[in-house]
């Protein structure tokens, strides 16, 4: 009786038990079922965040002394300048959390190649943006940024320190001269032959009918590659900002993607494209070796190599480019023409065949043709005027654990000097000023220079190779200035137009903004953000000051290269 009893007992308990599972089961898939019902959004805004912390989330980090300039950091998002007045017109993107990846392809496929479309990098196409709370999103509001002062430009063209007299050219002084005739029969010859796409050849002795790039190749002298009142010089930017391109063809040699853009008077440019937005910093994690090369760094070191008054680098111009019509379509190079292909939004892309960075996840695209890029001016061709690569004595290790020779040494500079050509002439200060120039644009990459080799050591140095410059604001790298610091030799010409371009009336940052809104880029978006143009400011401060320990501690730390010049 009492078996039979705990049987029964027993098998009820399963029985429940049994029950309390199924019934936890559904419940658990009720509680999916509900969980999975119900919309999520990928990506909450957090609108109730202060305004500072917002801003703190957006932009690069700086350290704390550098707090006021980064309150209007630049984002440098490209599009076609002759959309940005319609753009600006526009209200402020409203980001919707909600949006699809859908949507957003899209909208990029209803741009046309003449429109400005959302930089899918930065999300805006104008100007700085700080945040503010709007239903359903983010309003993003652009902030004002301080104006280009063009009268400025003008009052330090007008000073004596830039209105030197030029020592008297001789015959030798010239790299290039005109060939005054040129027989029938020459002109007859295949080489005289214009190609389809270029225009007629009419060689005569005339320097107002030959092309601006012709022009500025025969005015580089000994002592400059240019003058910077010749208006010609206008008339070569012109030609480098709006002149058809006839021919794209990649650039042997070097580490990263260039092309070599032709026109059709026979001009050539070196074409960098844009990689790298112009309020973002250098990863800190990369080697100075493995950086972007930046074309807003190219078009801003020829403008800051002009307000030195250095002239050593070719004229940079910013241009906009249609990625299919002047370059895919006209490239003669065949492998350059295998790397093209369409990104997930339609964004028409490439990425040519180099060292570094020539691969599909460093593809350079196009918005979703228009394309920033820098184009410089080509030097004449070696065949012509001949140039000497020279090694740096500053040549860093290239090295992630080796240290160059200058580092170690504390006495190198009395090294140098005894060395020719730094052991007469001016070729030492000559480096010492590229070493400046360097360092307020924090370039690290300065391991060589160029010289023509008709001018032998008397002449200046060439200031090629500028894009690896204007890639941190937040930091300056001081051991650029080794070789002033540890030589104490500066120009007295270079020495008073720092200090000159450290006053209030003419600071170097103010005038820098004022030239660079004279490039064609400048209508899409500043050059150079306003911490970088902050950045040119402390690091003038920092020159000066090594120059002012100069001085306490040698006689002789100023070359005096202008003598009659008062002061």
């Amino acid at each position: 009786m009492c078996g039979a009893i705990w049987r029964f007992t027993r098998r009820r308990a399963q029985s429940v038990c049994l029950l309390l599972a199924f019934l936890s089961v559904l419940l658990h898939l009720l509680l999916v079922f509900l969980t999975l019902s119900t919309y999520q959004p990928p990506c909450e805004p957090q609108s109730h965040l202060p305004r500072k912390t917002i801003r703190d989330l957006i932009q690069p980090h700086t350290n704390q002394s550098e707090d006021v300039h980064r309150r209007n950091p630049d984002t440098g998002a490209s599009g076609p300048a002759q959309s940005v007045g319609a753009l600006r017109d526009k209200p402020a993107p409203l980001l919707k959390p909600d949006a699809t990846v859908k949507q957003q392809q899209q909208q990029q496929q209803q741009q046309p190649v003449g429109g400005a479309p959302l930089n899918p990098r930065v999300g805006s196409t104008s100007g700085p943006m700080l945040p503010a709370e709007a239903e359903g999103g983010l309003l993003l509001q652009p902030q004002p940024q301080p104006q280009p002062n063009l009268t400025m430009l003008e009052a330090l063209w007008s000073h004596p320190l830039y209105n030197l007299p030029s020592p008297v050219l001789e015959e030798d002084d010239w790299l290039l001269r005109f060939k005054p005739k040129v027989k029938e029969n020459e002109l007859d010859s295949p080489q005289w032959v214009s190609a389809e796409g270029y225009d007629p050849v009419h060689i005569n002795g005339d320097v107002e009918t030959h092309p601006a790039w012709l022009r500025f190749h025969l005015a580089i002298t000994r002592w400059q590659l240019y003058d910077r009142a010749d208006p010609n010089l206008l008339l070569l930017e012109d030609q480098l900002a709006s002149d058809k391109i006839v021919s794209a063809v990649q650039k042997t040699g070097g580490t990263q993607l260039k092309l070599v853009m032709s026109f059709p008077n026979y001009g050539q440019a070196l074409f960098k494209p844009m990689k790298q937005e112009r309020h973002e910093e250098t990863n800190y994690n990369l080697y100075y070796f493995s950086d972007f090369e930046r074309h807003n760094a190219e078009i801003a070191a020829y403008h800051l190599d002009r307000v030195l008054g250095f002239r050593r680098v070719p004229p940079v111009v910013g241009r906009l480019v249609d990625v299919i019509k002047e370059i895919k379509d006209i490239t003669t190079d065949g492998k350059l023409a295998r790397t093209f292909f369409n990104s997930p939004v339609g964004n028409s892309c490439f990425y040519g065949q180099c060292s570094y960075y020539c691969s599909t996840e460093h593809a350079v695209c196009g918005q979703p043709q228009a394309l920033e890029a820098s184009l410089a001016a080509m030097l004449p061709d070696l065949s012509l005027a001949p140039r000497r690569a020279w090694r740096s004595p500053w040549r860093r290790s290239y090295s992630r654990s080796k240290l160059a020779q200058w580092e170690t040494e504390k006495n190198y500079c009395d090294t140098v000097k005894k060395t020719p050509p730094y052991d007469q002439g001016t070729r030492l200060v000559d480096v010492i000023d590229m070493a400046v120039l360097d360092f307020l644009m924090s370039n690290m990459d300065r391991h060589h220079y160029e010289t023509f080799e008709k001018f032998g050591n008397d002449t200046f140095l060439i200031h090629l190779d500028n894009g690896r410059a204007f890639g941190r604001f937040s930091k300056d790298e001081p051991s650029i200035l080794a070789p002033l610091e540890q030589c104490c030799r500066i120009r007295r010409s270079t020495l008073k137009k720092l200090q000159l371009l450290c006053s209030p009336q003419l600071r170097l940052s103010d005038v820098m903004r004022a030239s660079l809104s004279q490039d064609p880029l400048a209508a899409v978006a500043p050059l150079l953000s306003e911490p970088h143009l902050a950045a040119l400011d402390r690091r003038l401060a920092k020159v000066l000051e090594v120059v002012a320990r100069c001085q306490e501690q040698h006689s002789d730390t100023v070359f005096d290269d202008i003598p009659d010049y008062p002061g």
